[in-house]
């Protein structure tokens, strides 16, 4: 899933860290999701818009949003705390490429 996040989030242009960083010569623009990974991914690109941002930029999203449009689904519980919390991982990598991306 992170790399789900980080393809999201990530420039597509970005210049490589240093002159030997040769990861951006080799980084794949397509990643595979896994089929228990699917709606958890599909949720996440449907909350693109609902970030809270502070003076630094993007701190998270805003739960209020995510745990409305979960419960729209009308999952049992125990599949709604599943999902919120593979929506958290996938904000936790999002959040970790947007701030690497921002120095």
């Amino acid at each position: 899933m992170k790399e789900a996040a980080g393809a999201l989030y990530r420039p597509p242009n970005a210049a490589p860290a240093n002159a030997f960083d040769l990861g951006q010569l080799f980084r794949k623009d397509e990643v595979e999701i896994w089929p228990e990974n699917h709606d958890a991914v599909l949720l996440f690109c449907r909350l693109g818009t609902q970030w809270r941002t502070g003076v630094a930029g993007p701190t998270g999203l805003d739960y209020c949003v995510v745990l409305a449009m979960i419960d729209r689904l009308g999952l049992p519980a125990d599949e709604a705390d599943a999902l919120f919390e593979d929506v958290r991982h996938l904000e936790m990598a999002a959040l970790g490429v947007l701030r690497e991306s921002a120095t």
